[in-house]
């Protein structure tokens, strides 16, 4: 069931028609055409306020109830709250305090992140449909977080971060058999890319058919039971990066948010379709495992390398 609000303004004076429009926006309703708005019907008190207002100020207002004619126009309706968008706006300012943190002050960087934490506060209170994205960006603050502790934290040791992701060294990780799913996609390609580049650099992979049969020994990720896989919101290359503690590159970062649409969905990248589409046609090239990941790993190389004019 829907709530919906059927309004016209008076023509002046023009601040009752700012104020409305500010109090619909700061609702997050969607617009089914000027003077049509829409809620979900829990929040149909939201609109009582606006619609006395305009009544006061000689206006007309009128709140109906509203239901969906079928599942479709329901997904209809649905789809006109996603906030992938808004919380990819926050995304890139929760970014933009990660990459500052080496060169503001501790004061400037707690000011700062009370803000972004304020404005995820603010998303969240308008997203009527929390999925993905929303789990995505309270794991990036958390980690944010984090990071703010840890940098300013005067030499204290990072041996366990918050979210549950243990700190390792990657010389204790070196020419070692890491074991993933046979056939990757996009996570466990980027995985593969990332334990080569940044973690072992003579690493080999064994590619499993069945992940329950996987070989002793072996390091697993991105499967069930793998010592490296998801954690809450985080893809297997986002737990990665924060195992060997690399989330102050700004670079995988920009990856790793391309990386996570693809494999999880949630906020939106602009690098995704074009990942999806090289991947996607290695994949039709290389039957062979292996051959995917070394051609995989080209261009991650040359993403890594051309993201370094932009960051």
């Amino acid at each position: 069931m829907w709530s919906l609000l059927l309004l016209t303004l008076p023509t002046q004076p023009n601040a009752v028609r700012v104020r409305v429009w500010r109090a619909l926006k700061s609702l997050g309703c969607a617009a089914l055409r000027d003077g049509a708005y829409l809620l979900p019907a829990t929040h149909e008190k939201s609109f009582e306020p606006i619609a006395a207002d305009v009544r006061e100020n000689d206006g007309s207002a009128m709140v109906f109830a509203l239901a969906s004619r079928d599942a479709a126009q329901s997904d209809e309706l649905v789809a006109m709250f996603d906030r992938g968008e808004s919380y990819a706006q926050w995304h890139e300012t929760a970014a933009g305090l990660r990459s500052a943190l080496a060169t503001i002050t501790e004061t400037e960087a707690r000011r700062r992140l009370r803000a972004v934490a304020e404005a995820l506060q603010v998303l969240g209170r308008i997203d009527y449909f929390p999925g993905t994205a929303r789990q995505q960006a309270q794991s990036e603050l958390d980690a944010l977080r984090q990071s703010l502790e840890t940098h300013f934290a005067s030499g204290e040791p990072r041996s366990r971060a918050e979210h549950g992701i243990a700190r390792l060294k990657p010389a204790r990780f070196q020419r070692r058999r890491w074991a993933t799913r046979a056939r990757p996609w996009v996570d466990r390609l980027a995985c593969a890319w990332l334990i080569r580049r940044f973690i072992d650099p003579h690493a080999s992979f064994v590619w499993l058919a069945d992940p329950a049969r996987a070989p002793r020994g072996v390091l697993g990720f991105d499967y069930d039971g793998a010592r490296f896989t998801h954690v809450g919101a985080r893809v297997s290359f986002e737990v990665l990066i924060a195992s060997f503690s690399l989330e102050d590159d700004a670079r995988l970062q920009r990856i790793a948010k391309a990386v996570r649409y693809l494999d999880a969905g949630g906020i939106p990248a602009p690098e995704a379709a074009g990942i999806e589409a090289v991947l996607g046609g290695l994949r039709m090239i290389h039957a062979d495992d292996d051959q995917l990941a070394a051609a995989a790993a080209t261009m991650f190389d040359a993403l890594y390398a051309a993201q370094g004019e932009t960051v």
